[in-house]
């Protein structure tokens, strides 16, 4: 399940979210915090796990 970063343009209070793809596409996001919905995702890495079959 991919995990998103967010700020907040209010409080810019830093948070992340773990959802499937298709309830990021469908969701209005709101900060924790002081809950706005002037939020905007961030760029981040991603990690990967694999299973290594010989």
């Amino acid at each position: 399940m991919p995990v998103y970063e967010f700020i907040c343009q209010n409080c810019d209070h830093n948070f992340t979210l773990a959802m499937t793809i298709s309830e990021y596409e469908k969701k209005k996001f709101t900060c924790p915090k002081c809950k706005s919905d002037k939020v905007t995702r961030q760029l981040s890495s991603f990690h990967t796990i694999t299973s290594k079959k010989s």
